[in-house]
């Protein structure tokens, strides 16, 4: 179980652009009608609620009459990517910008992308990463001297050409990601073996010209974090590597409720100018893989391309090895899709931006009645936020109580609590768990008393959090098949699953696996049997790894 009252307390003019890849098409979120509603979420969010027009609605853990932001929504089973489409924009977690291929996050949704910062922050430091900022516009040659680099990164580009009217003299490209300008950087800030090593982290947006694009999964900018290392061995900067995954893992696992499998890429999917790749891969709601966090070490590549070099404690010259790691929004995406229902999002409760919303329920013209549950709700929220908890009220007037329940059931709010005068005169109230629907998540008989309704709701936060994390691993693992041969691998991908089996193939091997069934080639997991058994697509008996093959994000 997650100690989440601890946990919880410890997170919280003019310039032209040429793409290379061309023209960006996207489906829009289909934008509705929309009306203003009163009252902010929290400081921390800082928005304005803004909802669909609709009538009343009753959800998983509420009633009520008639539509509401769930009726809105596409079934999963129907079509997922139009369910999430849909949720991102009922939920008001994002919207297109007007460039196609840009994403606008909107306040609910940055609060999520928050999370995960201060969640990452705390552990960076931990491991003696500094924060810092590189600049978004890097020279051209700076990423040509590392060949590999940019010829991996050079469909995705997108170049300056112009600036204050006048034609640059070197085109100029909008990050796709820092290694090259670190490395100029290093060079110069490099001296001796005392200055290493050296861990430098930056939050930043990115540039990627890509073709199809989707909220939080792929979009032409993204936000993320990037760290860089320099070490004075290989093996050092290969350690950190894989100790950085660890840390994206643990994020995956303990503050988001997914489970993934960690690994190494193949050669084929490995990062650009990398000696290796390591990943953690999600399994979606769908059976898709999402790459989740990558981490790579680069050897000395980057670092011969631009003379980083030291002197060791023999006074010889060397270069440094170094490695790169970065999680971006897709983190957000993964949240949506592996957690979500047919009405709206389900937040693990450690990330939510609202863990409690209380909606007090009185009649029109029951004056007596609205003041005697008003002060019974400003007593639960006082104790809710005194603990520590992220709580908001909805005292929202013109709107009915099912209505509220559906629009804070798409919003995933973990927990809901419910006071009407009845509750008031028997001295409880009754709260609904997002993560189980209908009468199934419905308490009745909470103490109104501070202490043990606190007590109450912070342990069922905890359960919350669990059973996310509890459910997505259960639907990950039925649906993984082992599999010996390359036909029962193509029953697997076309039934929506995870092939795993042992692999030998070389890199046109995978590529034909790719082209027969459109899976990849996911990871080549770190834990590993002693004997996988003979490839299951060459039939090799030696040099063997177990590998994960999928559809994939």
């Amino acid at each position: 179980m997650v100690a989440f009252s601890h946990l919880a307390r410890q997170m919280f003019s003019n310039v032209t652009l040429v793409a290379a890849g061309g023209t960006v098409p996207h489906t829009g979120l289909n934008s509705r009608e929309q009306l203003q509603v009163p009252g902010a979420l929290l400081a921390e969010v800082g928005a304005t609620l803004r909802v669909s027009k609709g009538g009343g609605g009753g959800g998983g853990g509420g009633g009520g009459k008639g539509g509401g932001a769930a009726s809105a929504v596409t079934a999963r089973s129907v079509d997922f990517s139009k369910w999430y489409l849909d949720v991102v924009r009922e939920a008001e977690l994002a919207d297109y910008g007007p460039v196609r291929g840009t994403m606008v996050i909107r306040p609910y949704g940055f609060a999520l992308w928050e999370s995960i910062q201060t969640y990452l922050n705390g552990r960076f430091r931990e491991c003696g990463a500094q924060n810092c900022y590189f600049p978004q516009l890097i020279p051209l040659s700076f990423l040509q001297k590392e060949a590999e680099h940019v010829e991996g990164f050079a469909p995705e580009l997108a170049l300056v050409t112009k600036g204050g009217g006048k034609d640059l003299d070197e085109p100029l490209v909008v990050r796709p990601t820092s290694e090259s300008i670190v490395n100029h950087m290093l060079s110069q800030w490099v001296r001796s073996y005392r200055d290493l090593p050296m861990r430098l982290n930056q939050w930043a947006n990115v540039h990627r010209w890509e073709m199809r694009t989707r909220p939080f999964l792929r979009t032409l900018e993204f936000l993320w974090q990037e760290g860089h290392t320099a070490h004075a061995t290989g093996k050092e900067a290969q350690a950190e590597a894989k100790k950085m995954l660890g840390v994206y893992a643990d994020l995956a696992i303990s503050l988001v409720g997914l489970p993934v499998i960690a690994g190494r890429k193949s050669r084929i999917e490995s990062f650009a100018g990398a000696v290796e790749t390591y990943t953690i891969e999600g399994m979606m709601g769908d059976g898709k893989a999402l790459q989740s966090g990558t981490t790579h070490y680069l050897g000395d590549n980057f670092a011969r391309a631009f003379n980083t070099q030291y002197l060791d404690e023999n006074g010889e010259l060397m270069h440094v090895h170094q490695s790169s790691w970065g999680l971006s929004t897709r983190m957000v995406g993964a949240v949506i899709m592996a957690h979500g229902d047919d009405a709206g999002l389900r937040l693990p409760p450690l990330m939510a931006p609202i863990q409690v919303v209380i909606v007090p329920i009185v009649k029109k013209g029951m004056e007596e009645d609205a003041a005697k549950v008003a002060a019974a709700v400003e007593g639960l929220r006082a104790a809710a936020q005194g603990a520590g908890l992220r709580v908001h009220v909805d005292d929202t007037e013109g709107r009915s109580p099912g209505w509220k329940f559906n629009f804070w059931e798409m919003k995933g709010v973990p927990v809901r609590v419910e006071v009407g005068p009845k509750d008031v005169a028997g001295n409880t109230c009754v709260v609904s768990r997002r993560d189980r629907p209908g009468k199934e998540g419905k308490q009745f008989g909470i103490p109104l008393e501070a202490a043990p309704f606190v007590a109450h709701v912070t342990g069922l936060l905890d359960e919350v959090q669990d059973s996310l994390l509890k459910q997505a691993t259960e639907f990950r693992d039925v649906n993984i098949v082992d599999v010996t041969t390359f036909d029962e691998l193509k029953a697997a991908v076309a039934a929506g699953k995870w092939a795993r089996g042992p692999w030998a193939g070389s890199d046109d091997d995978e590529r034909a696996v790719k082209e027969q069934t459109q899976a990849t080639l996911r990871c080549l997991p770190f834990d590993q049997p002693a004997s996988p058994g003979p490839c299951f697509y060459t039939g090799a008996e030696t040099g063997t790894e177990i590998a994960i093959f999928a559809k994939a994000y």
